[in-house]
């Protein structure tokens, strides 16, 4: 599913809708480079989430935890070296705590991800807009319908 959007608000906007579509257990892998809005759509997660908590980036931190009904789980691999790394400050554990996992800069650990994952995907277009790819195992998420009807995101 591609969507377009036009403004940091409009991104964000977009991650509240698949954040509301979201369960225990998945994962967002978030991709894109230096701000083309990676957080921005990880707080628009964590409101779908219901969480109201300030969400930043855990850049030297690598992971910030937020509470909620199904908590979030928000990491950024951005200055990890391997996948190895990951596993170190225990990706498992996190996987099994039955919250959500939000990745960003997840192009750097391909191989940590499961069957179902989800891909986010952001293009700097220029300006504030932005070209959303959202798709899991190649195709669109199951449930989200891909052209017409009412789309989560």
């Amino acid at each position: 599913m591609t969507i377009i959007t036009n403004s940091e608000a409009e991104t964000i906007s977009e991650g509240e809708k698949l954040g509301r579509a979201l369960k225990p257990g998945d994962c967002v892998a978030l991709r894109g480079g230096l701000g083309a809005g990676k957080t921005a759509f990880t707080r628009g997660l964590a409101s779908g989430l219901g969480i109201s908590m300030c969400v930043s980036s855990p850049t030297f931190t690598v992971v910030n935890e937020y509470a909620g009904e199904i908590p979030l789980f928000h990491f950024d691999m951005y200055r990890l070296e391997s996948e190895n790394e990951l596993f170190d400050i225990g990706w498992d554990d996190y996987l099994e705590r039955g919250g959500v996992c939000a990745v960003e800069w997840s192009e750097k650990a391909p191989g940590v991800f499961l069957s179902g994952t989800i891909v986010v995907s952001i293009d700097i277009l220029g300006g504030d807009s932005r070209r959303l790819e959202i798709a899991t195992d190649g195709g669109i998420r199951p449930g989200f319908p891909a052209k017409g009807g009412d789309m989560p995101c």
